[in-house]
């Protein structure tokens, strides 16, 4: 038989590994800064870009989708071309997405600074960034999928379905949470609202976890630690079983994320069934990666690559035994809007993402360069500080999560609160000061890790064309003797992608659809009224400065929430909130009936200088919202999207909307100026006011019309 020679292309898979030691640091250094800000406020620098809430969003980005992201890009076009025993589809194609890409990533970094962003969890970026994703990741599609197409193996191992099911899944999720109104070239609003808008979220949000995350780093485990290991996988049938079950039910789980909210309890039941069913699949997928290493601890022992990879199959396992369990109402009622899903977050993404992109780096580019590793001392040292500082992050913040969820419920004998909010938010300051050592070492680890890295590729020259060779695939595939299914469907690249979006789609569909078509799902309430166009400029302000991420609006039916925030929330509370604001972390109250609580003069030193009304509190100061100005040419574009998105404001509203928004401004400045405080009335801060006062007031309104009609 002919044999074809060919060449890898190891410069973009160079390019990708570098972008993720760099952005790895970045994404990194910024959280350590988050950390620090928890206990000393101060860290801020009273900065807008630099606050928690605007920097929480950019270390979340940067190491979700700038870290791992291009960990993922570097180690599938490895592992793509090896498996396929061919070059990637087209070197152009490589260089447009890898530029297209980090673009993206400091587009997203500059506008989440300035506070451009949609209020979405791990889906911040605004509508042309979007876009920007959207086409960059047809690129890589139509890369993949043209090498796949043009391999000389007939075999679809079993790492390129993860990649498969990752890239048609991911473009699903993308593609659906991101319907958005654009009113200005950097703003949108979200087309859905309220319990709508946070069910496609966390439907998102979950399985971008799942799904990029998780799917494509199973992927690289499948390739990198066999390869590292020097043996087959372990079982074979398992790796297929763990795929086809794990994409079908991991889909289904996102509401487990809204448990004891306005989602209704057929959603949340079902998110809590699927849930506990991953754990089968997850810890199928744990077993094969450890079992792979059955005869070979001794070379565990030697070889920094497999501890990095043992412990990060270890954290996944962890990961996905936890994530059913929290989703458990009983214990969800404990650990929600606590640092103990931080925690758990953290297991995730420092163990099993970070220490499976250490081990692959470590692996892959003394390769590539045609050299030994610099030195396997530095490192296991690395791996050691690595999982020292994942010890000292996570379990300060476990305890931190339970002993919030102890305090905010406890009660005194007479049947009071027995802790002010802020006391549990002091108490755990000792817990985020070692979580932030954590970090640091953490941090550390991967400086030891480019020192390494730089001195190794120094050694040695990049192979950017390493010459292999292959037989071409036959056209017609001969088999003998009983051929099982699955050998079918690995020669059927394109049904492997239908069949897998088909699959993932079931569990979208018959989630979404029923609370979309369904009127009962999300009961009107008639004292629910759209917001003033000065309370809308003060929503979005509230969303500019990140206030989403330390606040939540959501009353859950419990004693201890009823006793101090005020009656349970409701679906119909939230039909005009594009975004809705649900939070998911109580760093801060939560404000879902703050308005009239306080007066204006109150919210107004509350943001200039938290500590002068709440002494103690961690809460940074706002002192830029008392100077910057409302931008009124904006109002009229607000009103229009939200009108077409079905909120009820009059026709031609837009035209009188700054009318009303001033008049309603200078009753603010008036009210602020008789407790001897002077500001503008088109002031940041009037707005922010405004919008603050109105939350949870309609729902108070529909709670005295019913006591009256009793009476």
């Amino acid at each position: 038989m002919q044999v074809e020679q060919f060449y890898y292309d190891n410069r973009t898979v160079k390019n990708f590994a570098y972008a993720t030691v760099l952005w790895g640091i970045v994404g990194m250094l910024a959280g350590l800064l988050v950390a620090i800000q928890f206990y000393l406020p101060a860290a801020s620098f009273n900065f807008a870009p630099t606050t928690f809430g605007r920097l929480r969003p950019v270390h979340t980005n940067a190491v979700i989708f700038a870290f791992v992201g291009n960990c993922i890009f570097a180690g599938i076009y490895y592992s793509l071309q090896r498996l396929c025993k061919a070059r990637m589809f087209s070197d152009l194609l490589s260089k447009i997405h890898f530029w297209g890409w980090q673009l993206i990533i400091v587009a997203a970094a500059l506008t989440l600074f300035m506070g451009y962003t949609t209020g979405k969890e791990y889906a911040e970026l605004e509508w042309p960034i979007d876009i920007a994703i959207t086409l960059v990741w047809v690129v890589f599609g139509i890369n993949m999928f043209g090498t796949i197409l043009t391999r000389r193996e007939s075999h679809l191992y079993v790492a390129i379905w993860f990649y498969i099911a990752t890239w048609v899944t991911v473009a699903m999720l993308h593609i659906v949470n991101s319907f958005e109104i654009p009113f200005s070239p950097l703003k949108s609003y979200s087309w859905y609202a309220g319990v709508q808008d946070a069910l496609v979220q966390w439907w998102y949000g979950h399985n971008a976890v799942a799904f990029f995350l998780t799917t494509p780093v199973l992927g690289l485990m499948y390739y990198f630690m066999p390869k590292a290991a020097n043996r087959p996988v372990y079982s074979y049938r398992l790796s297929i079983i763990h795929f086809w079950a794990l994409i079908f039910i991991y889909i289904w789980a996102g509401p487990h994320h809204l448990l004891y909210t306005a989602l209704p309890d057929w959603a949340q039941s079902l998110g809590t069934v699927f849930s506990i069913m991953l754990i089968a699949p997850s810890w199928g997928g744990m077993l094969n990666g450890l079992f792979t290493l059955r005869g070979a601890w001794d070379k565990v022992r030697e070889d920094p690559v497999l501890k990095f990879m043992v412990v990060a199959v270890t954290c996944y396992g962890m990961s996905t035994f936890e994530g059913p369990l929290l989703s458990l109402k009983n214990v969800n009622a404990i650990s929600h809007f606590t640092d103990w899903t931080i925690a758990h977050v953290h297991i995730g993404a420092m163990g099993w993402n970070g220490f499976i992109a250490f081990g692959m780096l470590y692996w892959m580019i003394p390769r590539i360069f045609g050299t030994q590793l610099y030195s396997k001392k530095l490192a296991t040292t690395h791996f050691w500080v690595g999982t020292m500082g994942i010890v000292l992050y996570a379990l300060p913040l476990y305890w931190a999560g339970f002993t919030q969820a102890m305090m905010w419920k406890q009660f005194t004998e007479e049947g009071q609160l027995k802790f002010q909010f802020l006391e549990t938010v002091t108490h755990i300051i000792p817990m985020y000061i070692t979580r932030s050592v954590g970090g640091l070492l953490y941090v550390s680890g991967v400086f030891i890790m480019v020192y390494n890295l730089v001195k190794t590729v120094k050694s040695g020259s990049l192979v950017a064309d390493e010459a292999a060779e292959a037989a071409p695939l036959p056209k017609v595939i001969e088999t003998h003797g009983k051929e099982y299914w699955h050998r079918w469907i690995e020669r059927k690249p394109v049904q492997m992608l239908v069949y897998s979006f088909i699959l993932v789609a079931i569990g979208g569909l018959l989630e979404l659809i029923p609370t979309f078509l369904v009127k009962s799902n999300i009961p009107t309430i008639a004292s629910v009224k759209p917001y003033t166009p000065l309370e809308l400029q003060g929503r979005d302000i509230y969303i500019k400065e990140g206030c989403y991420t330390c606040h939540s609006q959501m009353v859950r039916p419990f004693r201890d929430e009823v006793a101090r925030y005020g009656e349970y929330s409701k679906a119909g509370e939230f039909v005009y909130d594009h975004p809705f604001q649900w939070g998911s972390k109580r760093t801060g109250p939560d404000l879902a009936r703050i308005g009239g609580k306080y007066p204006d003069s109150w919210h107004y030193n509350h943001m200039f200088d938290p500590s002068t009304m709440s002494p103690g509190s961690i809460m940074p100061r706002y002192p830029w919202l008392m100077d910057a100005k409302i931008d009124t040419a904006l109002t009229p574009a607000k009103i229009r999207a939200m009108q077409t998105l079905g909120v009820p404001y009059p026709v031609g509203y837009d035209q009188q909307a700054n009318a009303e928004l001033m008049a309603q401004a200078n009753k603010i400045k008036d009210n602020l100026k008789k407790d001897k405080i002077e500001t503008a009335a088109d002031a940041e801060i009037v707005a922010l006011i405004a919008y603050l006062q109105r939350v949870g007031v309609d729902i108070k309104g529909e709670q005295k019309a019913q006591v009256a009609s009793l009476k």
